[in-house]
């Protein structure tokens, strides 16, 4: 299972001339009122975007793939504990064991093209492409509401990626692809409240779907829209060319002070030092060693990040990758709730002069004649990453490990974070939909979600090639349980491995800011109605507000 919300809480982008957008032909201008015109967002895309709208391509899709076209069954709102809300689905029922879960759809659903979307539609789904989970036996719909879906283990902690992140897709579309991860799908036909009306480099257009089960939205378009310049996000938030972005502005005060954008910060993706940790896998280079993943673990100053590189937006990352306070329950030792907030180099010399590393002429640590040097990039332009990755290369250079913090492109990036050709990059993981951290561990830390390097995952996003059979052993037996106790003895097992081993390094809780324009369109989640996290580039979240919009009057 891919757990497909936008993996990404994307930093701001910085670095491009003044931008002149062409948005289905014409440049943005203000308008009087949100009734009159699309609303415009940049969920992160940079031009050219490209024009693919494939839901099992999760890195290279465009954002509104995920919920606006194609829905999951169900919304798990990640910042409660709320029940989930049906979409596609209606109801659901694991068996005794859990090894049998009943998924019942609502009637009279409808594709965008007109056609009858049905339980075979979903039973197709589960069994097709990368949603196929290597546990399920059978997918059959038992009529044309009821899907019948048998696994050879329990299922139950993994409700929440079987029903909130597998895109449901029309199978008399794609019954007949066969390379389903190299179709572009530039003609989607999907179920959510939007569909395709245009598309550019630039930018594209979703219009309402008439054939939305609720009626289609007040929002009658929606114009996603590239840009290269977090500078050009923030003068079009000023001027009123852009109406909802998420994006890290170190001065919001700046955006919101005409009374027009509003803004909302939760704290909840911890930003990473990703390593490619197990050279079994093909990883090369020292970060190899958890020796020195945990020196460098012990060198950075995670306060001087938060308050230099995040303007002391971000938050204290977890090395038991729980959300807390969320996941409270679920953290078994105190000293792992928050990770070192100040540098101890001598900590961090002393952990490598255990393993047998020594200082060369230049102070640097190396063992038998060959010194420490790393890479670690962040791509081009996403300042806050850049500016942490080269104060995280100065402190380490204290603690006697070369660190070289450099630059790529996004395009440069994506494809060695997705294969495992590199030794260190800032990255943002996501958390899990509900408040239970098992998403987590089994997507990120489990040896089945990882693959060789040179070769991508094919279910799981367990990018640092990260193998441990104590952790794999421990996410089954909490995925196979709906007892606390059982489940808290494994993640006790999981957090002590993961935080001693430290295949992905805690650096902050990334500051995930949203801004959105409420004089022009009421109906965005409050402090007070929570209803899903207000980030235009997080899926299915990100649909759900947009079906909760309307125009102001």
């Amino acid at each position: 299972m891919h757990d497909n919300h936008w993996r990404k809480a994307l930093p701001l982008v910085a670095g491009a001339a003044a931008l002149a957008l062409t948005l289905g032909g014409c440049t943005p201008a203000p308008a009087a009122s949100g009734a009159d015109r699309p609303l415009r967002i940049w969920s992160g895309s940079m031009t050219p975007i490209a024009n693919n709208f494939n839901p099992f391509a999760v890195d290279t899709a465009t954002h509104l793939t995920f919920g606006a076209i194609y829905e999951p069954l169900f919304f798990f709102n990640q910042l409660s504990s709320d029940e989930p809300v049906g979409l596609i689905g209606d109801a659901y029922e694991f068996s005794e064991d859990g090894t049998v879960l009943t998924i019942r759809i609502k009637p009279d659903l409808k594709w965008s093209d007109d056609k009858d979307l049905t339980a075979e539609d979903v039973a197709f789904s589960l069994g097709y492409g990368s949603n196929l989970d290597p546990d399920m036996l059978s997918a059959e719909a038992t009529d044309a509401t009821t899907v019948v879906v048998t696994y050879s283990t329990p299922k139950f902690t993994a409700a929440s990626l079987i029903l909130g992140s597998t895109w449901i897709v029309p199978e008399h579309v794609w019954e007949g692809i066969e390379d389903y991860m190299s179709e572009t799908n530039p003609n989607p036909v999907g179920s959510g409240p939007y569909k395709l009306k245009a598309f550019t480099d630039a930018a594209y257009t979703l219009e309402a779907n008439p054939l939305f089960r609720e009626g289609e939205p007040d929002v009658k378009e929606v114009q996603d829209v590239g840009i290269d310049s977090n500078q050009s996000s923030e003068d079009l938030l000023k001027t009123g060319k852009l109406d909802w972005v998420g994006q890290f502005i170190a001065n919001p005060d700046g955006v919101t002070a005409n009374g027009r954008i509003s803004t909302m910060n939760q704290q909840q993706d911890p930003t990473v030092i990703m390593t490619c940790a197990d050279a079994t896998l093909g990883c090369e280079g020292a970060q190899t060693d958890p020796a020195v993943r945990q020196a460098l673990n012990l060198a950075i100053d995670r306060g001087a990040i938060s308050d230099k590189a995040f303007a002391g937006l971000s938050g204290e990352a977890s090395p038991s990758f729980a959300l807390l306070p969320r996941d409270e329950k679920w953290l078994a030792d105190p000293e792992l709730a928050t990770s070192p907030q100040e540098a101890d180099a001598e900590a961090a010399a002393a952990v490598l002069e255990a393993a047998g590393y020594t200082k060369d002429g230049e102070g640097f640590y190396g063992k038998d004649g060959v010194a420490i040097e790393l890479d670690l990039f962040s791509p081009d332009g996403w300042t806050d990453y850049n500016d942490a990755a080269k104060l995280i290369s100065a402190q380490a250079a204290e603690a006697g490990i070369r660190v070289n913090a450099r630059t790529v492109s996004e395009a440069e990036y994506w494809t060695p974070v997705s294969n495992g050709e590199f030794q260190l990059a800032l990255y943002g993981l996501t958390q899990s939909l509900v408040a239970d951290p098992f998403s987590n561990y089994d997507q990120y830390f489990a040896t089945a979600a990882t693959a060789k390097v040179g070769e991508m995952p094919s279910s799981g996003q367990n990018y640092a090639r990260y193998t441990n059979p104590v952790v794999d052993e421990a996410v089954a037996a909490a995925g196979a349980t709906q007892d606390e106790a059982i489940k808290k003895d494994a993640y006790a097992t999981i957090q002590g491995e993961i935080a001693r081993d430290l295949p992905y390094i805690p650096v902050v809780l990334n500051a995930s800011q949203s801004f959105f324009n409420t004089a022009d369109f009421t109906g965005w989640p409050t402090e007070d109605d929570m209803y899903a996290a207000p980030l235009p580039y997080l899926s299915t979240a990100s649909a759900v507000i947009l079906t909760h919009l309307r125009p102001a009057k």
